[in-house]
């Protein structure tokens, strides 16, 4: 290759330097659509981790409201008995009049 060069007249020789650069210009914008792509999916499996994180603590939310509403329907179901109970007790005493 080296005496193939050596041979080759200046024009020959600024065609082929052409040549490289232009390859080497098309060869950088390949890199930076590359590049963009590759932040857009890193964009995208940040979002999706975020997204997964979100729901991992909403769930932890609603299982927390649903454990409190648990809880506040057991009181009233409670009291619910004991008034139901005293009612029962009231209505079985003989009354004093």
């Amino acid at each position: 290759m080296n005496r193939t060069i050596r041979k080759m007249k200046k024009i020959e020789l600024l065609e082929l330097l052409l040549e490289q650069e232009q390859e080497i210009e098309r060869l950088n914008e390949e890199i930076e659509q590359l590049k963009k792509k590759l932040e857009c999916k890193e964009l995208k499996i940040s979002e999706s981790g975020s997204i997964a994180e979100a729901a991992l603590r909403l769930s932890d939310i609603f299982e927390s409201a649903q454990k409190a509403a648990d809880i506040y329907l057991e009181s009233i179901k409670a009291g619910t008995n004991n008034a139901e109970e005293t009612q029962r007790q009231q209505d079985t005493e003989p009354s004093d009049s």
